[in-house]
């Protein structure tokens, strides 16, 4: 079983925000893959079982907020008997252009509160993240700017986005990381992906 985790924040105060294009990607995935997420009793997310291209896949959106992602994340691992390669935590990223997806096997949380949590509660940083770039404030506080919404041009390219999320997620799925970073990461595929 493969899980997949979109980050963000609950409420609809939050809805449409920067930090929470992980939970559009998941939502996503869910709508097209005809899975439906609920609640689960004694774990702190809406969750929901099915396929993500040909692989059995858990999809997950955490109740809590955004900086104790790994309070939702760790009983998911133990519950479902998810072996930590088999986690995919998508999230929003400020060091990335607006737009732009990177896939990696391993990192530091780079800065990321839900990364950080979720690194904390396994105790081990050895899980993929996809990362979407969200662009990086002018003149706003990075604080401010990740709960901001989406400006009139950024909006419109939003399904783009998180439909090649969304196709990057079925890649790992399917292939593997090594896979989804050869086929998402590089500049050039991701424009050709554009065309």
């Amino acid at each position: 079983m493969k899980l997949i985790v979109g980050l963000g924040n609950p409420g609809s105060i939050y809805a449409g925000s920067r930090h929470n294009i992980g939970f559009e990607v998941v939502k996503f995935l869910a709508k097209s893959g005809r899975i439906a997420l609920k609640k689960e009793k004694g774990i702190k997310a809406l969750i929901g079982k099915g396929l993500a291209g040909s692989s059995d896949i858990l999809l997950a959106l955490p109740l809590t907020f955004m900086n104790l992602s790994g309070e939702a994340v760790k009983p998911l691992i133990k519950k479902y008997k998810v072996k930590i390669p088999d986690l995919l935590v998508v999230c929003d990223d400020l060091d990335l252009e607006f737009g732009r997806i990177k896939v990696r096997a391993i990192g530091s949380c780079a800065g990321h509160r839900g990364v950080e949590s979720i690194i904390k509660h396994l105790d081990t940083n050895e899980f993929s993240r996809l990362r979407i770039g969200i662009g990086r404030p002018q003149k706003k506080q990075a604080s401010d700017f990740v709960l901001s919404r989406f400006n009139r041009k950024e909006k419109s390219d939003i399904p783009g986005i998180i439909d090649k999320a969304a196709a990057c997620c079925r890649e790992w799925a399917d292939n593997g990381v090594a896979r989804a970073m050869e086929n998402f990461n590089r500049k050039d595929k991701q424009k050709e992906r554009n065309l």
